[in-house]
């Protein structure tokens, strides 16, 4: 599958839903995200390495998430995608497809994460869209691999 981003970011990637935590800051409670997510938020801005040039159409979005565990499931999916912006693309309302697998790996958890500009005359979303003419035949038929 040809993409305009493909990366791997080594670590087991953590929801940015489960776990807030309440805090008081400036003597108002608010919620922040758990210690693991911000944890994984340093761990991939430190991995990921942006384009040059960042996709500013419509995208589609592919994760391979490999987890340590069983536990996990796969509400990782919205941080990463938050992430990207300012690496993969400029505002992560340009996703206008997305697909994640769930893989376990108990030596090397890690994500692979793979953007690819969609070309679209109209925004008249992607229901038109089959996931052969986002991805490529062999994405539909390929085991995941771990680059």
């Amino acid at each position: 599958m040809e993409c305009d981003f493909d990366q791997v970011i080594f670590g087991e990637p953590a929801s940015a839903k489960n776990r807030r935590r309440i805090v008081l800051a400036g003597g108002r409670p608010r919620l922040i995200k758990s210690a693991k997510a911000l944890n994984y938020e340093k761990i991939f801005r430190e991995q990921c390495n942006p384009l040059g040039e960042l996709i500013v159409g419509d995208c589609a979005i592919w994760l391979d998430c490999y987890y340590g565990s069983r536990r996990p499931d796969l509400a990782a999916v919205d941080l990463i995608q938050d992430l990207l912006e300012g690496h993969a693309y400029k505002n992560d309302r340009q996703v206008k497809a997305s697909a994640s697998i769930w893989n376990l790996d108990k030596e090397n958890p890690r994500v692979r994460v793979r953007v690819k500009a969609l070309d679209m005359v109209e925004s008249s979303g992607l229901s038109s869209y089959t996931p052969y003419e986002i991805w490529g035949m062999d994405v539909l038929k390929a085991k995941p691999s771990d680059s």
